[in-house]
């Protein structure tokens, strides 16, 4: 029997040695026995509660599985969310478009807004907009798995939030929303061939592309939200790095005058996301 001190000691070492990163045994454990990291300091005396399953997912891991494929979740907003195959792991990156979100609808609406997450995958924006805002959202998604993964969290961390199946904003024409956010598909084509394993060999193409250099769907997007985008309005974008500006551009050669454009760095101080204020 091993303690569960040994079982991270063993599963750091092997990760180690298979080229992944040793960091991704502590995370594996600490979803393996569903506790914080400081209750995980507290038990490592203890005797390891079934190491052969632990030691199975480390293994699988090692071959280049992600961790939250393992597990089928993922933290997001301070909240965990189902993910699989068919969704886009949740990045901590992104909860800095949803805040930059929120702080700006706050100061924006003097009554709720009406909000569109365009390209949802997980659900992950729209519900933690829905859930910290405290009102409905609407979904978009060209997947139908990616929706039905949506829904079952939605449906889980109880948010207001309804979904459409289509093509980025298609299935909105006809309507008007206060504020649009999407974090669509940026990496080229060339980029993706160089993705880590872990990302290009697991997790859905379709989440990850954005044509040939990366901007299709920003090229999309920026022609068509004018359709559905209401005055004043708010548009939330998450981008690549070093593509800001560029998108930032689309969006002021699309809106004209009308769109006053702020480019914002991320924690790391990356250009991360663009937001347009329709005036």
């Amino acid at each position: 029997m091993k303690t569960v001190f040994e079982a991270l000691t063993w599963a750091s070492s092997f990760l180690e040695d298979h080229g992944r990163e040793a960091s991704s045994a502590e995370w594996l454990l600490k979803q393996e026995l569903n506790v914080s990291r400081t209750e995980l300091l507290l038990k490592m005396r203890e005797e390891m509660p079934d190491f052969e399953s632990f030691e199975k997912k480390i293994r699988i891991h090692a071959t280049g599985v992600p961790i939250q494929h393992l597990v089928e979740r993922e933290e997001f907003y301070g909240r965990t969310f189902r993910v699989n195959k068919h969704v886009l792991v949740p990045r901590p990156e992104t909860e800095e478009l949803v805040e930059g979100i929120i702080s700006r609808a706050r100061t924006l609406f003097s009554d709720p807004p009406s909000i569109a997450d365009i390209g949802t995958g997980s659900g992950a924006i729209a519900i933690s907009l829905a859930l910290e805002l405290q009102q409905s959202v609407t979904a978009v998604d060209i997947s139908e798995d990616a929706l039905n993964i949506a829904k079952e969290n939605a449906k889980t961390l109880k948010a207001p939030v309804s979904f459409m199946h289509g093509d980025l904003v298609e299935p909105l024409k006809g309507q008007k929303f206060d504020i649009l956010v999407s974090n669509p598909p940026y990496i080229s084509e060339e980029d993706y061939k160089e993705l880590d394993s872990l990302v290009r060999d697991h997790e859905p193409i379709l989440a990850l592309v954005g044509g040939e250099d990366g901007y299709e769907l920003y090229r999309r997007l920026a022609y068509d939200l004018p359709e559905v985008i209401s005055s004043p309005g708010l548009i939330g974008l998450e981008v690549g790095e070093k593509q800001a500006r560029t998108v930032a551009d689309l969006l002021c050669v699309s809106f004209g005058e009308r769109i006053e454009v702020e480019v914002v760095k991320d924690i790391s101080g990356k250009e991360r996301m663009v937001f347009g204020v329709i005036k």
